[in-house]
């Protein structure tokens, strides 16, 4: 048995491989042994060729290397320590080398924001500071790998009003239908980045996540959330327009899917008018007074298939007239549709609203309190300040006669 594996010495190998892996495999600096023994003051004079008088002794690790080199008793002080502790790690080195994946992986995603034109986009730093913690325990070419596929996922998210299934979309990023799937690598990341789009926190529960998906026009698939509609006969010879003129010609609603919509050539004629409101009750009391008005119903915020049918009627050349609430989620949404599909208000000005509180008379106390941060209304400035003036919302059904009798004359 070699004198380097004397027991006496088991200290010494301890400490100097802690000191070694710090100093990045380099033999230098000095260590120092406290409380030493008998046996092992004898095993570590032996080994360093000096007296050591007290219990405590200093190593010098560059001269320790030269002694046990000049007599041959090791290679190296790095390979005595690893015959008998096993194998070091250079740690300054591999932190250097973590460091530089680290940055190859960022600079690997930054060049595929760069070629998809995502580059100056203002969550993009922020998105590359948040994934680290789902990368970085992944190889660097795993790594880049799924930061660049969701950057292509990315890039291939649905406009407004467009609209796609995920596993659509999914095959379209990756070939694989089931690499969006809730829980997947891919699916963290780019939830990651619309969470960041929409100012919204990183979803945490499965409800979560699909709402967040079909915020980015995302559905997880395309026929199970449907637009409630009333009198829009679609033209063209296919099955589905002809199932739905039937249920107009019938005076029914008709809920459409996505799927409907990609199979409908044309929705209205161009120049129709297409009612859009935010309550199912007002297109509900428009069925039961038999109105043949075109009548959408977005049920509170659009969602995508909502969005999707707004998106192909404006395509059509139909004229929308929008209806919503008179509190300040309905301005919003009003705001919204206004906007992007240059809907007309509906009985949704100053005037309309102070006549709604006249005709609610004494009542307008009951009316529910208005609540959350004001909204600015588009379509007519003056209308914000006497909402809050008047502190009171005032919803569709309220309106209901009227909004009816509208329908009912066109």
């Amino acid at each position: 048995m070699s004198a380097l594996d004397d027991a006496a010495l088991g200290r010494l190998w301890d400490v100097v491989a802690e000191r070694l892996q710090r100093n990045g495999l380099e033999a230098r600096g000095v260590v120092t042994l406290s409380g030493l023994d008998r046996p092992e003051r004898y095993a570590l004079a032996g080994l360093v060729g000096r007296p050591i008088p007290g219990d405590s002794a200093r190593v010098d690790l560059r001269a320790l290397d030269a002694r046990l080199r000049a007599t041959g008793t090791a290679r190296s002080l790095v390979a005595a320590v690893e015959s008998r502790r096993g194998p070091l790690v250079d740690r300054p080195g591999a932190r250097t080398t973590a460091a530089a994946e680290r940055a190859a992986v960022r600079e690997a995603a930054r060049a595929e924001l760069e070629l998809r034109g995502l580059g100056s986009e203002t969550w993009v730093e922020s998105w590359l500071d948040s994934v680290r913690s789902v990368v970085g325990r992944l190889p660097a070419s795993v790594a880049s790998e799924a930061l660049v596929n969701a950057v292509g996922c990315i890039s291939r998210l649905p406009k407004t009003g467009a609209g796609c299934g995920r596993t659509e979309l999914a095959n379209r990023t990756a070939g694989d239908s089931h690499c969006l799937d809730d829980g997947s690598l891919l699916s963290t990341l780019v939830l990651r980045a619309i969470a960041l789009m929409a100012s919204q926190p990183v979803p945490q529960s499965a409800t979560e996540r699909r709402a967040l998906w079909e915020r980015a026009g995302v559905l997880a698939d395309e026929v199970s959330t449907t637009v409630m509609t009333l009198g829009l006969s679609p033209v063209g010879g296919s099955a589905v327009a002809e199932a739905v003129r039937l249920r107009c010609e019938a005076g029914c609603e008709t809920h459409l899917t996505i799927r409907d919509l990609r199979r409908l050539d044309r929705i209205v004629p161009e120049g129709k008018a297409v009612w859009v409101c935010e309550n199912p009750r007002v297109l509900e009391a428009a069925m039961e007074a038999g109105s043949d008005a075109a009548v959408v119903c977005t049920a509170g915020n659009p969602t995508v298939v909502v969005t999707m049918l707004l998106e192909r009627l404006v395509t059509d050349g139909a004229r929308l007239l929008y209806r919503g609430d008179f509190d300040w989620p309905g301005i919003s949404i009003a705001n919204r549709i206004v906007n992007a599909y240059g809907a007309t208000p509906w009985r949704m000005r100053c005037g309309d609203y102070a006549a709604a509180l006249a005709a609610a008379g004494t009542g307008v106390a009951q009316l529910p309190v208005l609540e959350g941060h004001p909204v600015p209304a588009v379509w007519d400035a003056e209308l914000t300040t006497a909402m809050q003036r008047a502190g009171r919302a005032v919803h569709e059904e309220a309106m209901l006669d009227l909004l009816v009798g509208d329908l009912s004359s066109g």
